[in-house]
C-alpha cells in the first residue's frame, strides 16, 4: 500500500461525532510517550500530521485522519499519564473506552509498546481488557533502533510468553522505529488485507 493522501480530519471527545461514513477504523493507542505520533507520522510520511511532543500526555482527543479517502487513521489519547491527576484519567479513560467498546466502525486496534521495557502491569491490564470485550487488536514494538537485535528479541520473547500464560493465541506482532522509518510496510499490509477481507 502507498500512501498517496493523508489529511486530518476531526478531533473530539465523543465517539458519536466521529465521521459517519462507514470506512473502516485502524485506531493507534498506548502509553504516554510510547512514540505515537512519531510512528503515525513515519507512516503517513507527513512530518507534523501528528503532534509530536517529548511532553506525555499531548493527545487528549480521538482524532481521526483519512488516508486514500479509504480508511482512517485514529490517534486515540495516551493512558496511564500519572500526572494528568485522577480526574483527568478518568476523563480520557472515558473517551477512550467508549470510541473503542461502542465504535462500530472500528476495523482493528494497534497497541504501542516501548520494546525496552518489561512487561508493564497496565499495559498487561489493557490487553486483558480488550480480550475481555473482543477488541480485534496487535501489538506494535516502537523504538526498535534504540536496543540490540538481540535484546529486542528477548524483550518481545517475554512479553509473548507472558502473553501465552492467559492467552490461547497471540495478536500479530509489528516491529517498528520512527527513527529509522521500519516496519511500516508490514502494518499496510495486514491493512490492506484486512481492508480486502471487508469487501
Amino acid at each position: 500500500m502507498i500512501i498517496k493522501d493523508a489529511k486530518f480530519v476531526i478531533s473530539n471527545t465523543d465517539y458519536r461525532k466521529c465521521p459517519q461514513d462507514g470506512l473502516p477504523e485502524y485506531a493507534f493507542i498506548g502509553r504516554s510517550n510510547v512514540g505515537k505520533s512519531s510512528l503515525i507520522n513515519m507512516l503517513t510520511n507527513r512530518k507534523g500530521l501528528a503532534m509530536t511532543s517529548s511532553k506525555p500526555g499531548k493527545t487528549q482527543l480521538i482524532n481521526h485522519f483519512i488516508i486514500n479517502n479509504n480508511w482512517y487513521l485514529v490517534d486515540l489519547p495516551g493512558y496511564g499519564y500519572a500526572q494528568r491527576g485522577k480526574e483527568g484519567r478518568e476523563q480520557i479513560r472515558r473517551i477512550i473506552d467508549s470510541y473503542i467498546l461502542k465504535r462500530t466502525q472500528l476495523t482493528s486496534l494497534f497497541l504501542l509498546l516501548d520494546c525496552r521495557h518489561e512487561p508493564q502491569k497496565i499495559d498487561l491490564e489493557f490487553i486483558n481488557w480488550l480480550g475481555e470485550n473482543g477488541v480485534p487488536f496487535s501489538i506494535i514494538f516502537t523504538k526498535i533502533d534504540k536496543i540490540s537485535k538481540g535484546r529486542l528479541k528477548e524483550n518481545v520473547d517475554i512479553y509473548l510468553n507472558k502473553l501465552k500464560e492467559t492467552w490461547e493465541e497471540l495478536p500479530h506482532v509489528f516491529l517498528t522505529s520512527s527513527e529509522h522509518r521500519s516496519g511500516a510496510e508490514e502494518i499496510f499490509d495486514y491493512i490492506d488485507k484486512v481492508n480486502k477481507s471487508l469487501n
